[in-house]
């Protein structure tokens, strides 16, 4: 969202790190032949489930675009993959290419990885080759966990894709390791979400995407704007992103969330509940609203607040010509957390115990300033507060507006959710997310990037990320758009990110 839209709104209210008991599996298994050679990593296993990451080394001449075939010898599947393109027919898998990496030089190497499904075993396959060229050799067999994980991500098909998770709490995979890097380069995709409109909602952008990926789905909720520029909100799923353009919508409005200004989504599921929550900017207070199957968008509540009392003082004290818009929910072992930002340089957190969330934030006496930054467009708004997998890092994003105009993202991390936020990438000549380092496949489609969140890798309150394959959904919008800002035509994009240190 931004300051000038925050302006509208105040006048119209006047808005899985692994948690398991268990252990990770990391087999390793590699392949020579004259032409490539294929080191192939399971990095966790769980009940069910699989990270891998696979690193192809060319042996023979250099090439330009490469295609990567093997067979899974146990009904695997590959539910997510980054860092390729990839199609899966029976037990055969084929993975060609991304924009990005195409070339390979004889000697060089190309790293991927994905998520995966298995049941009863989970062999490594034996018969990869690259662009048609056998990477043959022996390998050890994997090595299978002693004892299996008591919670697990659901990421078997299921009858019914949109039933409610049902461990309490909610994993997500180990990280294989790795750390976020000191700067930050992306490949993004063209634009993935587009308005649609129906008869009674006139859809002129999408935005503010929050996104999770549970049961073989993604469920993506977000903000609209109507060509009245008044902010609403709706709901789309898909089982891949390539579905993601044809997705119908369900405007939250039509649900008991109900009309009037409602915007700038977060959802997760709160495991010691079972329940999903979406939150929301209300203008004069954070609303949230529960649903204990995520794939029923009428089932959500109607509004609740989180605050007793609105505004709480200490943002009333330091919010001067800002507004109070985009909340963020994350909670470790004992607390949760409620961050949110002013348009005036400040992002805020307030503390509930687990156990009294959601209604013990109060009157909100306890909030705190968390971070701040003296040009207030250096840490504008759009706060995003992430667990780092395997580390004790947390990693906080925050949308800044550059000199130029353009909107782009900056990075800090602390080691705990109440600490000291240090820059990571975080000033305009080095940005965790911008136009400036991102590369688009023939024109970009947009110079601003801008409100959005990251690709988790669980759904669960905790919102963990994995270091090794970052992605980020965006809105961004035709560089020659020079209308209002409440009726810019806002889209939705995801950038990969390419320098992974995995």
């Amino acid at each position: 969202m931004s300051l000038f839209d925050r302006r509208a709104a105040l006048a119209a209210v006047v808005a899985t790190g692994l948690a398991v008991a268990g252990v990770a599996v990391a087999t390793t298994a590699a392949r020579a032949s004259a032409g490539c050679q294929v080191v192939y990593t399971v990095s966790s296993q769980w009940s069910g489930g699989f990270s891998t990451n696979i690193n192809v080394t060319d042996q023979g001449d250099p090439v330009t675009s490469w295609r990567l075939t093997w067979s899974f010898g146990a009904g695997q599947t590959v539910t997510q993959l980054w860092n390729g393109i990839v199609t899966q027919t029976g037990a055969q898998v084929s993975v060609a290419n991304a924009a990005y990496n195409g070339s390979i030089p004889s000697g060089g190497s190309v790293s991927l990885g994905f998520n995966g499904t298995w049941t009863g075993s989970n062999p490594v396959p034996t018969d990869f080759a690259l662009n048609g060229v056998s990477c043959e050799g022996s390998q050890p067999p994997p090595t299978t966990p002693s004892t299996g994980p008591t919670t697990t991500p659901s990421t078997t098909p299921s009858t019914s894709p949109s039933s409610s998770p049902s461990t309490s709490p909610s994993t997500t995979p180990s990280s294989p390791g790795g750390s976020l890097p000191s700067s930050f380069r992306w490949s993004s995709s063209g634009i993935l979400i587009s308005p649609k409109s129906d008869a009674t909602h006139n859809i002129i952008a999408v935005k503010d995407p929050s996104v999770v990926h549970y049961n073989n789905r993604w469920y993506v909720l977000m903000s609209t704007v109507d060509s009245n520029g008044n902010y609403g909100m709706a709901q789309t799923s898909f089982t891949d992103w390539s579905q993601a353009a044809s997705a119908p919508l369900t405007y939250l409005d039509t649900t008991p969330i109900g009309g009037g200004y409602k915007t700038a989504p977060m959802v997760f599921y709160f495991a010691p509940q079972k329940l999903w929550y979406v939150t929301y900017q209300m203008g004069s207070n954070i609303g949230y609203s529960t649903n204990p199957d995520i794939g029923n968008p009428s089932g959500w509540s109607a509004p609740h607040t989180f605050y007793s009392n609105g505004i709480p003082s200490i943002i009333q004290q330091n919010i001067g010509s800002g507004y109070w818009v985009d909340s963020w929910v994350i909670c470790d072992s004992a607390n949760c957390s409620l961050f949110s930002a002013d348009d005036n340089g400040h992002i805020y957190r307030s503390t509930s115990s687990l156990s009294q969330f959601p209604n013990g934030f109060g009157d909100g006496s306890n909030t705190v300033i968390a971070a701040s930054a003296p040009n207030k467009y250096d840490m504008f708004e759009a706060d995003n507060v992430y667990k780092v997998d395997g580390s004790n890092t947390y990693l906080m994003v925050v949308e800044a507006i550059g000199s130029d105009g353009h909107r782009l993202f900056h990075s800090w991390t602390a080691n705990s959710l109440t600490g000291s936020w240090s820059p990571l990438a975080a000033t305009q000549s080095n940005p965790f997310l911008a136009a400036s380092n991102t590369t688009f496949g023939g024109t970009p489609w947009t110079q601003d990037l801008s409100s959005g969140e990251a690709i988790r890798s669980g759904y669960d309150q905790t919102v963990t990320i994995s270091p090794c394959h970052l992605q980020y959904l965006y809105q961004g919008k035709d560089p020659s758009a020079n209308q209002s800002y409440n009726l810019l035509p806002w889209r939705i994009g995801l950038a990969t990110q390419t320098n992974s240190t995995c």
